[in-house]
């Protein structure tokens, strides 16, 4: 926590005596706040990978703010059956949890619960601890019954005061129970909410799979026919399918058109004339035909083999997608909500509904717990009358994108007639994952515009020395899980080989440019934009599709890339956290790449428990180096003696991995000792997370449809000419919406010397990292999320996942 670690006092720093005693006083506050509050935990439902984060960033956040924190062992039956089941938790009992997939802390489905007697003796239970301020992680159903014991609160005191089981104080000290839910559930099911906790893990589970199948399938020439999670939400199914290019797939919420075996047929067979050496079919548990019918795995198989005599095999992944340990982004999103469940109830009033802590593009959010369960409910009602339109629909803006989008990309259809325009795409910078997904639909989605497409070898370098070749729909088929750059990139700007760029725009009539990279992306395209005054072959309509690990580009929130780099960092630390388990009292010292940039090491940072990040953007001094390396030492007296300390490459000019090294030993001696690790080009390898590869076919498919927009509108007499700021833009993901910045705008708040936006939405998670690792600092910063509600029209406006 470089720079906000300021010692363990708060404040202090470089602030003001004055800002320092505000700062103290808003700390004190909440302490006043949380003082006197107990708090319980549970997780019940089916696991999910992120529980284990949810309830260390609720337990921590809990005693952070002076509440006493129980957990709740084994879900409602813990709660019904009492005693042992419910235990105080200290700091340490949720430490080297993070990493663990499933739940600690146990689960299970509870008839007792569902009985009036069992909540009956459930209430004993939490007021025999104090306890009114419940959270709940699990699906719809755990959630529901949770919302069934907070109104049936009242009504349980007054009979355990009747029977004498409780005295007229302890009923009225615990007049009201609070509760707020956490959504954990792999198949992404819970409407209102864009990701539920453990649905990214999930994806990572079955595009292993996909990877590990797709060798063996081209091998053999064989079909596939993988059934997924989901019994009523084809949302795992859906996005794998997309992430994996597959040749067909079933959901509930859209059966197949009857007849529809003679035309999953024919597209199998025509994919393989192509010269394709597999077929991938994915197929979610509860897929049905139109008359409400299950569409089995094996029925397919069958289908395949006795009509196209096809070697097929299928593969049930069942509890194989539950398991493992949790993504970056479930590790990161649970520690958010977690963090933002106990804001919720120490904010609650008798007056607040039940909610649930939700994601809403990358702010957190509260929502009525009710109104997503009634949309939720909607949606099978919609399903089972079948009214499939509307259960998409309901399902959410996001979901009818992915739907459309598979359709658009899994399968040719010839564009109704030619255009007259022609684009480019390259790829600049250095190699990140998640590139070539997005060329694959930025050029199959041309095609379908009736565009021609030409790719361009190493980037601004093979455009000017004529690197140029058309490509064709087929020409990247399987490109989707593949990392690193296909077509190869360079970091050479086109300011050094400026005439040869306009001479090869203008021989092969270039009319649009698709860049996708990182930094130098950007500032190539700005130099390109700046050079139209001398040439007019740049008139042309451009956009760059932001792709670096490092996450450094101006006017998007996420890179193409930094997922899955995250990812990497994260699985390379928690086998160095493992590999101190056995040596007692080890400090790492792990160097990330970024350039400038913190992002990596501060994400990273949060997924593992790292106990400091020095970032550039967060100055640090030897005073805030002191105050971690005797952070460090207190920490080594307890159980937990290792530490993990991450550094940003460029974080300071002095204190380099080195110097921090030998600090760190030399203060450390007799206590700990310490170890470096630099991870380097670990981070860039690799496939592409499930996000990685989502996110760049929706970034391409947009890009492409924006560029077909723009290119009509400046198309004059037979030729295109564009010299506005919007007919060259960076497309992101701002918030919750994919915008599009002309670069001549963002030109204005970029930090070209380090190469970084001047403002960064992810510095705000630094104060999520310092409280969990045990820093006293002050909440002042910390920025609640806001109620909203869940109807029909929220669910359609566009959001970016």
């Amino acid at each position: 926590m470089g720079g906000a670690s300021r010692g363990r006092g708060g404040g202090g720093g470089g602030a003001g005596a004055g800002s320092a005693a505000m700062a103290a006083a808003e700390l004190e506050r909440l302490r006043m706040a949380g003082a006197g509050m107990a708090i319980a935990v549970l997780t019940s439902g089916g696991d999910a990978q992120g529980m284990n984060a949810a309830v260390r960033a609720v337990t921590r956040m809990g005693i952070y703010v002076g509440a006493k924190v129980f957990l709740i062992y084994e879900g409602y039956e813990g709660l019904v059956e009492g005693g042992d089941n419910i235990k105080q938790a200290t700091w340490l009992s949720v430490s080297n949890i993070i990493q663990l997939g499933g739940t600690v802390i146990g689960s299970a489905r509870c008839k007792a619960f569902t009985t009036r007697e069992g909540r009956l003796r459930a209430a004993h239970n939490l007021v025999e601890h104090g306890i009114t301020n419940l959270c709940v992680i699990g699906g719809d159903g755990s959630l529901t019954g949770a919302d069934i014991f907070r109104a049936e609160w009242g009504g349980l005191l007054d009979e355990l005061l009747r029977d004498g089981q409780i005295s007229e104080e302890v009923a009225k000290a615990n007049g009201r129970l609070n509760i707020v839910g956490l959504v954990g559930s792999i198949d992404n099911d819970f409407c209102g909410t864009d990701m539920t906790i453990g649905t990214d893990s999930a994806l990572h589970r079955i595009m292993e799979v996909i990877d590990a199948i797709t060798t063996t399938a081209q091998s053999h020439q064989r079909t596939f026919v993988l059934e997924v999670m989901g019994r009523h939400c084809g949302y795992l199914a859906l996005v794998s399918g997309l992430a994996s290019g597959a040749d067909w797939l079933f959901i509930p919420e859209s059966p197949p058109e009857d007849g529809w075996e003679d035309m999953m047929c024919e597209r199998l067979g025509e994919t393989r004339s192509r010269g394709s050496r597999l077929n991938i079919i994915i197929i979610a548990e509860g897929a049905i035909d139109r008359n409400g019918k299950p569409i089995t795995s094996n029925y397919v198989k069958d289908l395949v083999v006795q009509r196209l005599g096809f070697d097929t095999r299928v593969t049930v992944l069942g509890h194989v997608q539950r398991g493992g340990t949790p993504s970056a982004f479930d590790r990161v999103l649970s520690s958010k909500m977690g963090m933002e469940a106990v804001m919720a109830l120490l904010e609650a009033t008798p007056d607040t509904p039940a909610c649930v802590v939700s994601l809403s593009g990358n702010q957190s959010v509260r929502l009525p717990l009710m109104e997503c369960v009634q949309v939720t409910k909607d949606v099978q009602k919609a399903m089972d009358e079948k009214r499939f339109d509307e259960a998409i629909q309901l399902r959410g803006r996001s979901f009818e994108n992915n739907w459309n989008i598979y359709k658009m990309l899994a399968h040719q259809k010839p564009a109704q007639e030619k255009s007259p325009f022609s684009l480019a795409i390259l790829n600049v910078g250095a190699p990140a994952a998640g590139m070539n997904a997005a060329v694959r639909s930025a050029v199959r989605i041309s095609i379908c515009q009736g565009h021609t497409v030409y790719a361009v070898n190493d980037g601004f370098e093979g455009l000017a020395k004529g690197q140029i070749r058309e490509v064709g729909w087929h020409d990247v088929a399987g490109w989707l899980g593949r990392g690193g750059s296909m077509l190869g990139t360079k970091r050479t700007l086109p300011k050094t080989c400026m005439e040869k760029i306009v001479e090869n725009v203008r021989k092969f009539n270039i009319q649009a440019l698709l860049v996708i990279g990182g930094f130098e992306a950007y500032e190539g395209v700005l130099q390109l934009v700046e050079a139209r005054g001398q040439y007019e072959e740049l008139c042309i309509i451009m956009c760059v599709i932001p792709a670096t690990i490092s996450n450094n580009v101006p006017g998007t929130d996420f890179s193409l890339g930094s997922d899955t780099a995250v990812n990497a960092a994260m699985e390379s630390c928690d086998r160095i956290k493992q590999s101190a388990s056995g040596t007692k009292r080890r400090v790492f010292i792990v160097e990330t790449m970024g350039g400038y940039c913190g992002y990596l090491s501060t994400v990273t940072g949060i997924a593992v428990g790292a106990d400091a990040a020095y970032v550039y953007e967060d100055p640090f001094t030897i005073h805030d180096l002191k105050a971690n390396v005797e952070h460090l030492t207190d920490k080594m007296k307890t159980d937990i003696q290792r530490g993990l300390v991450l550094r940003n490459e460029k974080c300071h000019e002095h204190y380099t991995t080195e110097f921090l090294y030998n600090l760190y030993s030399s203060e450390g001696k007799g206590i700990f000792d310490c170890r470096i690790n630099v991870l380097g080009h670990l981070q860039q390898g690799g496939a592409p997370t499930p996000f990685d590869r989502n996110y760049g076919t929706k970034l391409g498919v947009k890009a492409v449809l924006w560029m077909s927009e723009k290119l009509q509108e400046v198309y004059r007499k037979g030729r295109v000419f564009a010299n506005s700021a919007d007919s060259a833009c960076v497309i992101g993901l701002r918030k919750k919406v994919v915008a599009f910045s002309p670069v001549t705008e963002l030109k204005k708040v970029t930090d070209f010397e380090h190469r970084l936006p001047q403002e960064q939405w992810w510095l705000n998670l630094r104060l999520m990292l310092k409280m969990l690792a045990n820093y006293q600092i002050s909440l002042t910063e910390y920025i609640s999320g806001k109620m909203e509600h869940v109807t029909r029209r929220t669910l359609s406006i566009e959001k970016g996942f």
